[in-house]
């Protein structure tokens, strides 16, 4: 048996299957958020924003709009110090469990294999038992100006042909966006990637 990874963080994910899954691949206290009912379980929030204060908090919720929004609502409630984001990768499918795929038609986090998932946490910046955390040049908002992907006329066209490309949500805001690829990218990296990605569309 593969042995488990062991993070600092406690994870963050939406329900039961999500936790079940996860439980497989990480040896470290999941802990759901119910869906939507986060949203007004104030000891749910409580527990979380302790969780975070001595831990550390890993979000890894499906890349669907509920996902976002669910992120979103942690993104609000915890200290930015405190809270990193897994960010799965956008896979067609349906859940074996379920008789119809997801409105959207895309897996979650209980229906990605393994190695993708350990990717996600990996990129994530989590702190991993074992594993060296190394410190990168992160991609700010002043890159994204000079990448042109804001303050320009073309920017939010931009930046909606580079997530398209990488599979992320369409509907990520700007800092969100960032974050999201500092999962993804060095600074480096993503500056390579823009380039090819410029020269296909020519």
């Amino acid at each position: 048996m593969t042995e488990k990874l062991r993070l600092r963080e406690a994870v963050i994910v939406e329900g039961r299957y999500d936790k079940i899954r996860l439980s497989e691949l990480i040896a470290t206290p999941i802990i759901e958020t119910g869906g939507f009912r986060v949203f007004k379980d104030n000891e749910k929030q409580e527990l979380i924003r302790s969780i975070a204060q001595h831990r550390g908090i890993l979000v890894m919720t499906d890349v669907d709009s509920a996902g976002f929004v669910i992120r979103n609502f942690l993104r609000g409630i915890i200290p930015e110090e405190q809270i990193r984001h897994a960010y799965i990768p956008t896979v067609e499918g349906k859940e074996r469990r379920k008789a119809q795929p997801s409105k959207e038609g895309i897996l979650g986090v209980e229906g990605l294999d393994r190695e993708l998932l350990a990717q996600a946490i990996r990129k994530s910046g989590a702190h991993i038992e074992g594993e060296a955390n190394v410190s990168v040049d992160p991609i700010t908002k002043g890159d994204f100006y000079d990448y042109g992907l804001t303050g320009s006329a073309n920017s939010a066209e931009n930046r909606a042909r580079v997530l398209q490309n990488l599979g992320l949500p369409k509907y990520l805001t700007t800092n969100a966006m960032i974050a999201a690829l500092n999962c993804l990218f060095t600074k480096e990296e993503f500056e390579n990637y823009l380039l090819q990605l410029n020269q296909a569309k020519r």
